[in-house]
């Protein structure tokens, strides 16, 4: 079969849009999408490494004139397998999706991460998915990729069935960034101790938050106060802390300073993630508007104040410090 034709397995609407197909599972997958270019892994986060991987996956495929494959997983493995130590995801699944899009990848297969997936083994898991449903002739894979049942083969294994079943695979070794070696892993903990500089070099792109107003403050009619609330968000945070940040709402851009964490100073403490809008202007917002958090810089870790006087003097401050950034930022 030509790469023509295996293009046209898309739907209209898809072609037309330009979309990049979705399947859930394998029964989804249409007679004509393989052979592929695949790479598989969770890609939590789609940092500079995933970047790497997928696009020269994408590359390998359009100069063969097939597709190319990301094959990711819904829920994360941990949260099935030890669900007491499962990290919080640097990004949510849909916001994965769009960033696998840009990598030039032409289709994504979303496997449910359930017991029977976690008991295939290596051999399984490759004969059924890769051969079976993809039908790879090559596999992009970072060094340290583990699959299968207790994830009991890693690249070894997988060059050994691909001489088995007949298709190649390509070994990344990990990007390194500013002398720092990028992983996903290393990602959440550069932002779970507040350092979202760092983290931006690894992701190659700012941390993002994705999330919806908190209920209250005249949520549901036209905002007029310059600022913002998040509504409780089961992923990744920064450490507590004041940060520089941009707000995106309804497609516009707000430059921000935000505030994560217990605000102890008055009264009971309650956690909150808090965004004082600098140049803000009013703005509709519901429960369901979608809010693009951008974490730019950390200004300072958490404290309590001696007094409401101390903390606007200090928030004062703090503005500063962010008016100054941004005017770095628009400098030519």
């Amino acid at each position: 079969m030509s790469g023509d034709a295996r293009v046209d397995t898309r739907s209209a609407a898809e072609n037309a849009a330009g979309a990049v197909p979705i399947f859930r599972t394998l029964a989804e997958i249409p007679p004509g999408l393989g052979p592929a270019v695949a790479a598989v892994g969770n890609f939590d986060g789609v940092h500079l490494g995933h970047q790497e991987i997928l696009s020269a996956a994408a590359a390998e495929a359009h100069s063969a004139g097939v597709r190319a494959v990301a094959v990711t997983f819904d829920p994360h493995p941990e949260h099935v397998l030890r669900p007491a130590h499962a990290p919080r995801l640097i990004t949510p699944l849909v916001e994965r999706l769009r960033l696998l899009r840009q990598t030039g990848i032409d289709a994504v297969l979303v496997l449910t991460f359930d017991a029977a997936l976690a008991h295939l083994t290596p051999h399984q898991f490759v004969e059924r998915i890769l051969v079976g449903a993809l039908q790879v002739r090559s596999i992009h894979e970072g060094q340290n990729f583990r699959f299968g049942h207790c994830a009991a083969a890693g690249v070894r294994e997988l060059i050994a069935l691909g001489a088995e079943f007949g298709f190649e695979v390509c070994v990344h070794e990990a990007v390194r960034v500013r002398g720092l070696e990028v992983s996903s892993s290393a990602v959440r903990a550069l932002v779970a101790s507040g350092d979202v500089r760092r983290a931006r070099w690894m992701l190659g792109r700012p941390f993002v938050v994705l999330s919806a107003p908190a209920s209250g403050r005249g949520i549901g009619t036209r905002l007029l106060v310059p600022t913002i609330n998040l509504a409780p968000y089961n992923g990744l945070l920064p450490a507590s802390g004041v940060y520089v940040t941009r707000l995106k709402v309804h497609g516009r851009k707000f430059q921000a300073v935000t505030n994560v964490g217990n605000r102890p100073t008055f009264g009971e403490a309650s956690f909150a993630v808090e965004s004082h809008v600098l140049d803000f202007e009013p703005i509709e917002l519901s429960a369901e508007t979608q809010i693009e958090l951008e974490f730019l810089m950390r200004l300072r870790g958490e404290r309590e104040w001696p007094s409401p006087e101390a903390l606007k003097a200090q928030i004062l401050k703090d503005v500063t410090r962010a008016k100054q950034y941004f005017s770095r930022l628009s400098s030519p």
